[in-house]
This record gives structure tokens, C-alpha cells and sequence, in this order.
């Protein structure tokens, strides 16, 4: 098969690895192009394999996956990271996404099916977020941290308005707009317009009406 999505693994737990390689390898759409043992040893791997997806654990030795994400977007900006992860906390996952990570699983609740459901969703150019972990990063984000005319574009999302008619409503290009509810989205931790918009109302972020 052509076009596989070619993942490159890291993780300090051979076990882990070996578990997740032999997972992945039983899909007729993926590749393990290699495995990584630290973040150094991943960077490395990354610079040289230059796989689709780096799927990697939080913690690690040498640099962890928040410093290995921004290392590797910086220089492969097409590249996308998922990070899998025994830790929950809000400061955790709200690191990793703001390093750039498309995905955040928690080992726990992330079973082979929705591993790979990741993978795919990522590799479309989708973040991929369980409603859990997109609760806690929810909590976590200041309202401050939208900017005015993201909460006029999250308002029009809110009132069921597709890109078109806000940009009209607004004045502003269509793109804008795009670049906008991507941000938006990024920064509520949410995988949708419409699960934005559900997060957005819950915090009082805006108001209906």
C-alpha cells in the first residue's frame, strides 16, 4: 500500500514501544518508521526519518515532549505530534498543546481503537482531544487569553453563522476568519466550531442574545 502515514515512536518503556509498534503495524494504512528510547534520540530520528506523526510519551529523559514538540515544528512544520500520557493535570496538557501537540491521550482512557482513531484524525490535519482532557485544558485557559475579535468570530460561531457570512458580518477576509476558529479552537482546547462554542457558553466566555 502507497501513501502510508509513517509514525515514529518514542517512548523510555521498551514494553510501551513494543506494544504500540506491534499495534500500529497491524494497520494496512500505518508505518513504524522507528523508535525512540529519549527526546534527544527522537529529535535525531525526526531530523533524519522525517515521519508524519511523532507519537510520543510526556516524560522522557534528555528532553521531554513539550521541548521535543517545539524542536521538531520548528524545524517540520508539517509534522504532527501526539502525545500520550499518565499525567491529567491541567498545567500538563496545557503545556504540550501550546507546544504544538495535535493530540494529548491519556494512557488510561486511550485503548488501541482510539490510538489509532488519533492517528487518522491527525494525520487529516484534525486536533484530536478526549472530552476529558479538553474539560481540564478548558479550565485552564484565561478568558484573557482570546483576543477581542476572536470572541466576536466565537460570538457569530455560537449564533450557528458559517465562515462566509461572518466574514461578511465582520468585514473581514474569509481566511481571516479561518485563521481565527483555528486559533479559537487551539486555545479552548476543543476539537470542533461547535464543541468551541459549547466550552465558550459553559465558561461564560460569551453570552447568547
Amino acid at each position: 500500500m502507497t501513501d502510508r502515514i509513517r509514525i515514529l515512536i518514542a517512548d523510555d518503556h521498551a514494553v510501551v514501544r513494543m506494544g504500540l509498534a506491534a499495534m500500529i503495524r497491524s494497520e494496512p494504512d500505518l508505518e513504524v518508521v522507528g523508535e525512540a528510547h529519549d527526546g534527544r534520540q527522537a529529535l535525531e530520528l525526526c531530523r533524519s526519518l522525517r515521519p508524519d506523526i511523532l507519537l510520543t510519551d510526556l516524560r522522557m529523559p534528555e528532553l521531554d515532549a513539550v521541548e521535543l514538540t517545539q524542536a521538531v515544528l520548528s524545524e517540520q512544520p508539517a509534522a504532527r505530534v501526539i502525545v500520550l500520557s499518565t499525567y491529567d493535570g491541567e498545567e500538563e496538557i496545557y503545556r504540550a498543546v501550546g507546544a504544538g501537540a495535535h493530540a494529548y491521550l491519556l494512557k488510561r482512557e486511550s485503548l488501541g481503537e482510539e490510538i489509532l482513531k488519533a492517528i487518522r484524525a491527525v494525520s487529516a490535519g484534525q486536533r484530536y482531544l478526549p472530552a476529558s482532557v479538553a474539560a481540564a485544558l478548558a479550565g485552564r485557559m484565561p478568558r484573557s487569553e482570546l483576543t477581542a475579535r476572536e470572541i466576536e468570530v466565537l460570538k457569530a460561531v455560537a449564533d450557528g453563522l458559517r465562515n462566509r457570512q461572518i466574514a461578511d458580518h465582520l468585514q473581514i477576509a474569509e481566511t481571516t476568519v479561518k485563521v481565527h476558529v483555528t486559533n479559537i479552537m487551539a486555545k479552548l482546547g476543543v476539537a470542533d466550531r461547535t464543541e468551541a462554542a459549547t466550552v465558550a457558553l459553559r465558561r461564560g466566555i460569551i453570552r447568547l442574545g
